[in-house]
């Protein structure tokens, strides 16, 4: 590669910064003369040479080779080049506001200068308190009080503690337990993974916490209890309210769910699914938490998912796009009838925390990204093109191996099947090959970077930047499309 060609194929027009990781030593030597004439050339391009002895030591003790990846943005979209300029923006759950954003790097920047860290043990500094009163007047109803964390794991598990602290305090102890759905996602750290219904992450660390139960979630396409009924018969809420009555409604404290599931494949809930939920944890006095780590800002067109399905939970959990991901910020955000017990009770204080729980300069990014989020209406640009992009991915349904298309706002699945009219799904030695062997590098290559998920039926899953338009949200549908109908012609030869 010569700075020419870097420079056309990876520095086009739109581009004012790269950053990337790779090798200096070995074959890869070969990119620095590269790097460094280009930055002579263009000194609005900085690169980030890291040096990395170290890792090609690891690198030749396991028998594998570093290759330099450079990534690159325009227009807020990520792009890579391996040696050419690709688009890569249909996994950027995290990345609300787009790459590149120099307004919260200058937000961070300005307050390490005036404050880089101090706990809110007992205390308490402005970038949080005025990121908590901005967060209670954009959260539904009397969501008002925020237990800040390090991100969405530890947001889940605060969650549970402070729904384990409230029912004690008001004299009902014995309520532990919570009730969450088969292979949803929510989190590794131990009481996090508890909750979440994953089995292949779960086995390693079992026996987990005895208190997490799971139900059935909201797949409708494998939906048994569906199958030949007209629309959804809403059991898979039925079947929340059938597990409280079995553990024992007195010994349920919580039922944690995302307003549309994750892991699974983007599984939206079904009309009416929310405002039984909501029925049956009244009923049994049970807590509602909306897991919004992925939902929230913007993701689904709101501010949060439960806004977009209009429903009222008594706590929210929140990370990733708090701050677009150019910081670890996490949380809790809960309804001032939480906290009363806490606030006028004996004096007693919530028993749990963290270091780095509402870190200050995390706070001051997220206060900056949501600036951004409102002056631009970036919720707005997902609703303009929400219809289109769901118009692009239904296009895929004639295809080979497309068993279902699914999902809502920037997060949308394609479920891929070896028969499209029984719906039999793959092996798992022809899940592997179909999955990292034919689709992951032929889509990675045609320039596109999403999740090949098979921790449940195999799915893609394509989370763009909330900033994408319909160029991009299009060069997702093709590139998709390519790769698919390779997959299958390559599947059927074997």
């Amino acid at each position: 590669m010569t700075l020419e060609t870097f420079e056309d194929t990876v520095l086009g027009e739109g581009i004012t910064l790269v950053d990337f990781w790779a090798s200096w030593c070995g074959p890869c030597r070969m990119f620095g003369p590269i790097f460094d004439a280009a930055s002579e050339k263009n000194p609005d391009i900085r690169f980030a040479k890291v040096d990395t002895e170290a890792q090609q030591q690891l690198a030749g003790s396991l028998q594998i080779q570093s290759i330099p990846t450079i990534m690159a943005f325009r227009d807020g979209v990520l792009l890579f080049s391996q040696p050419g300029a690709l688009p890569a923006q249909a996994l950027d759950q995290p990345v609300n506001v787009g790459h590149g954003r120099a307004e919260l790097g200058q937000a961070a920047a300005r307050q390490a200068e005036q404050l880089g860290y101090f706990p809110l043990w007992s205390f308490g500094h402005e970038p949080a308190i005025t990121l908590a009163q901005r967060l209670a007047e954009l959260a539904p109803g009397d969501l008002n009080r925020v237990f800040f964390t390090s991100g969405g794991g530890e947001a889940v598990e605060s969650a549970w503690k402070i729904a384990v602290q409230y029912f004690a305090k008001i004299g009902q102890p014995e309520r532990r337990k919570v009730i969450s759905r088969n292979f949803a996602y929510h989190g590794t750290t131990l009481g996090a993974l508890s909750i979440s219904g994953i089995p292949a992450m779960r086995e390693p660390f079992e026996p987990l916490f005895p208190w997490a139960v799971k139900v059935m979630n909201t797949n409708r396409y494998r939906c048994s209890s569906c199958a030949n009924a007209p629309a959804c018969t809403l059991d898979c809420a039925e079947d929340i309210e059938r597990k409280i009555l079995a553990e024992g409604p007195e010994t349920v404290a919580a039922v944690v769910l995302e307003p549309m599931q994750n892991t699974g494949g983007a599984l939206t809930p079904p009309e009416g699914y929310f405002a039984r939920v909501r029925e049956i944890c009244d009923k049994y006095g049970v807590l509602l938490v909306s897991d919004e780590v992925i939902c929230a800002f913007g993701r689904l067109g709101e501010w949060f998912g439960c806004q977009r399905y209009g429903y009222q939970p008594d706590m929210i959990t929140f990370a990733k796009g708090v701050t677009s991901g150019y910081a670890p910020l996490g949380g809790v955000i809960a309804s001032d009838r939480l906290a009363a017990p806490f606030i006028e009770g004996d004096g007693s204080v919530l028993m749990h925390g963290l270091t780095f729980g509402g870190h200050p300069v995390s706070c001051a990014v997220a206060l900056a990204n949501l600036d951004v989020m409102e002056r631009e209406d970036i919720l707005g640009n997902v609703r303009r093109n929400e219809a289109y992009f769901g118009e692009v991915m239904e296009g895929l349904r004639d295809l080979p191996l497309v068993g279902d298309l699914r999902g809502a706002g920037y997060f949308r699945v394609v479920e891929l099947v070896k028969d499209k009219e029984t719906k039999e799904s793959f092996t798992p030695e022809e899940c592997n090959w179909l999955l990292r062997d034919a689709l992951s590098p032929r889509i990675f290559s045609s320039g596109l970077i999403c999740r090949a998920d098979d921790r449940a039926d195999p799915v893609l899953v394509v989370a763009p930047t909330l900033v994408c338009g319909r160029e991009e949200l299009t060069f997702i549908g093709e590139v998709l499309r390519e790769a698919i109908t390779y997959a299958a012609a390559q599947f059927a030869a074997r």
